[in-house]
């Protein structure tokens, strides 16, 4: 196993026993703002010579994004979470909507978690290795004691505008089922009622 894992500001350890770096200082962007330019190394398969590929900002125009993180690799609660994001992936395809998952470890760590771990093997979606922790740091979501990213989940339009933003702490994984409610809600672009799910009427206001 790659890392220790524990709450309550301990230190974490990471693949070669360095300690974390603390977290630059940062506000969490919210609705409204713009996703943050981006350009990070990826694990996108598990063909030998293929594995790694490119990822940016703009790297899917025209789509929709559902952009998450988790705390790091090699736990116990983030491998339910990636899993269920690919379970649910042809759901958000059918969405015109990419799923891009993001931590603060290395390519090479995300490739030996995914030829590990069963539930990881076929994953559908890159896995954003933002090992300076630029990306996370300019989203504002990195764990002010601990330095790993909260598990944050972002809904982004294809103009590049935040309209969905939540943020779990790092032991209490999230809901993908609600990620899709809300990702359906506003590609309605109408106003929609509490506990409002796909195929139910709308408020014709």
């Amino acid at each position: 196993m790659y890392w220790s894992y524990r709450f309550a500001g301990a230190m974490f350890t990471g693949l070669a026993g360095a300690p974390l770096s603390a977290p630059e200082e940062s506000i969490m962007l919210t609705v409204g703002d713009r996703l943050p330019s981006f350009s990070l190394t990826a694990v996108t398969s598990l063909t030998a010579g293929q594995e790694f590929s490119t990822i940016t900002d703009v790297s899917y125009p025209d789509r929709w994004l559902v952009l998450f993180s988790w705390p790091m690799d090699f736990t116990f609660v983030c491998p339910t979470e990636i899993a269920e994001f690919g379970h649910k992936n042809a759901d958000f395809a059918d969405r015109d909507t990419q799923v891009l998952g993001v931590s603060v470890d290395t390519q090479y760590v995300h490739l030996a978690w995914r030829n590990q771990h069963p539930a990881l093997k076929t994953l559908p979606f890159p896995m954003l290795a933002d090992t300076r922790r630029d990306l996370c740091t300019a989203l504002g979501i990195l764990h002010k004691a601990d330095g790993v990213p909260l598990r944050a989940t972002f809904i982004v339009d294809p103009t590049g505008v935040i309209r969905h933003v939540s943020v779990n702490d790092l032991n209490v994984g999230r809901n993908v089922e609600e990620t899709l409610r809300v990702l359906d809600a506003l590609q309605t672009d109408e106003l929609c009622p509490c506990n409002w799910k796909k195929g139910d009427a709308t408020l014709g206001v």
